[in-house]
């Protein structure tokens, strides 16, 4: 059997989090090597606990947990209740965890791995703001060349913002962060909202992850039926985008998704258009392409992958 691919989690659960944590965690072909939480949807207070309630939900309590940055590096924190609720996993009743909470501050976790593991040997999966990894980047520049890529959800340019005309909400909350990630020199592969929003969480769709039958089928579909009805509302569709797990069907199976190379600049001084990620699509600058820009998905097969491999749980 081939090695599995190493990968840390930097996240904000979050449904959609939730999920690809879930998703990640019945694949075979990865390990996770740790989860760092990052303030993003809700609070840090938050965020680090639902990484252990999705943890233990997947009967995998040995996954470590890290709690790292509780605020963005320049500006105050922007949470998204609205959408996710007051704990940032309404729908499903899940216990309050049992695992621990590792003491190691996730940006020390992050750098001290990425030191410690061969060059190379580590993908880093951001489905929140990027404070965290931007912070492990100013601490210990040294991780940069190390890092095999950065596979992250964030941004838009089609599509336009989810939270200003301009903005899409992970690159708005940290614009500071994003930038010095863009800026790094690390391959990155970016799902905007572009490729999300065409993975929509249909009423059947839903329905195959509570035909399971399973704790976690049953508590995925309740987590997609309360998380899809604010964009059902927004945008008049049958369901809602599934953003973050388009980060991790990309490592099993890339070919779901097309894209093409292009420069990706962040803007972080205009009020007016503050997180926005300028795409240049259509080659117009002469600015260095620095990520894989993702904009189509076969929606369906990246359904089928998420109920097999969360059936695997």
């Amino acid at each position: 059997m081939p090695q599995s691919r190493k990968i840390i989690i930097d996240t904000d659960p979050g449904q959609d989090d939730a999920v690809a944590i879930l998703l990640a965690l019945g694949s075979s072909e990865l390990e996770v090597v740790g989860i760092t939480a990052v303030a993003g949807n809700v609070p840090l207070k938050l965020t680090e606990k639902n990484a252990r309630k999705i943890c233990e939900l997947a009967g995998r309590p040995d996954v470590k947990v890290f709690a790292g940055a509780i605020r963005p590096l320049a500006r105050e924190l922007v949470t998204a209740e609205e959408v996710h609720g007051k704990t940032g996993l309404n729908g499903p009743q899940l216990p309050e965890p049992t695992m621990p909470l590792q003491q190691q501050h996730a940006v020390d976790f992050i750098v001290e791995t990425l030191m410690r593991e061969e060059a190379g040997t580590i993908t880093l999966c951001p489905l929140g703001p990027l404070t965290n990894i931007a912070l492990a980047l100013i601490r210990e520049p040294r991780i940069a060349p190390r890092i095999k890529e950065i596979v992250l959800m964030g941004g838009g340019f089609f599509e336009g913002g989810n939270v200003t005309p301009a903005a899409e909400f992970n690159i708005y909350v940290d614009p500071q962060a994003a930038d010095v990630v863009f800026k790094s020199g690390i391959p990155i592969v970016m799902m905007p909202l572009d490729v999300t929003h065409k993975a929509l969480t249909t009423a059947k769709r839903t329905k195959a992850f509570r035909d399971l039958g399973t704790r976690v089928g049953i508590a995925t579909a309740e987590m997609l039926e309360f998380f899809e009805r604010f964009d059902e509302e927004k945008y008049g569709t049958d369901g809602g985008p599934l953003h973050d797990p388009c980060v991790i069907a990309y490592l099993l199976k890339p070919e779901l998704f097309k894209g093409r190379r292009c420069n990706v600049s962040v803007e972080t001084s205009s009020e007016l258009t503050m997180g926005m990620t300028v795409i240049d699509w259509w080659g117009v600058t002469k600015r260095e392409k620095n990520a894989m820009v993702m904009r189509d998905i076969d929606h369906d097969a990246f359904f089928a992958l998420l109920v097999e491999r969360l059936g695997r749980l």
